[in-house]
């Protein structure tokens, strides 16, 4: 797992797996992390990484969407709330356990053995468009659906650091789990998050810049709007 810093309050970790990314944001004496890295060992990782950046203790997760890559941060921190889009805690309320039966298939494939099963507990349901606070500050979150049916953008505006989920990644193509006219409509709707931004943070692939994210942008609008 790679770690970096892209602000004062912002690191990124980055999995080994599908280059899956983990946002870990503070605000005073609070600490939320967005989504979650892979791995076994970079999970249980993650509590020391945030103490040796000297981040205050962690009382929230964010999942931008009910894939179970993004869904792992309870397994490193069991004791934060975990807060998802409405959509995202419909989605997971409609198929329960489908994120532990794809993580057990895939540590299967793998041969990897974890200390304990994943127990996403109680949700909090955000409302999308909307904002969660943490500390003195606020996460703004927008609609990202169109991927999946379901799913949340998150803009942090004090460290202009945009966290988008499945979207905009130059490692692997637009992938339309909900409609083609869904994932368009994102696309447009994070335009302007994405021209105010200095780091997009995909959920796969290299973190870019405001100028690499827009040609990106403008790269999956073109292939998704074949689709249709």
């Amino acid at each position: 797992m790679r770690v970096v810093s892209l602000h004062a309050d912002v690191l990124i970790a980055t999995s080994a797996i599908w280059q899956t990314n983990c946002a870990i944001v503070r605000s005073g004496e609070e600490a939320f992390v967005i989504d979650s890295p892979v791995l076994p060992e970079e999970i249980d990782a993650l509590p020391a990484v945030l103490q040796q950046a000297r981040f205050p203790s962690v009382v929230g997760l964010l999942a931008t969407h009910a894939d179970w890559d993004h869904l792992l941060g309870r397994l490193a921190f069991p004791e934060a709330a975990l807060g998802c889009a409405a959509s995202t805690v419909e989605r997971l309320n409609g198929d329960p356990g489908a994120a532990q039966r794809e993580l057990r298939a895939f540590d299967h494939e793998l041969y990897l053995v974890r200390p304990k099963p994943l127990m996403l507990g109680a949700i909090q349901s955000l409302a999308v468009p909307g904002g969660c606070e943490i500390g003195s500050r606020e996460l703004k979150l927008y609609p990202a659906d169109g991927h999946t049916p379901d799913g949340m953008a998150v803009w942090l505006d004090w460290a202009k650091v945009l966290v988008v989920g499945d979207y905009l990644s130059t490692v692997e193509p637009p992938q339309v789990g909900g409609s083609p006219a869904a994932y368009l409509a994102t696309l447009e709707r994070l335009r302007p998050l994405v021209e105010a931004a200095e780091h997009v943070v995909p959920g796969h692939g290299p973190v870019l810049g405001s100028e690499r994210a827009l040609e990106t942008l403008a790269e999956q609008l073109e292939i998704v709007s074949r689709t249709r």
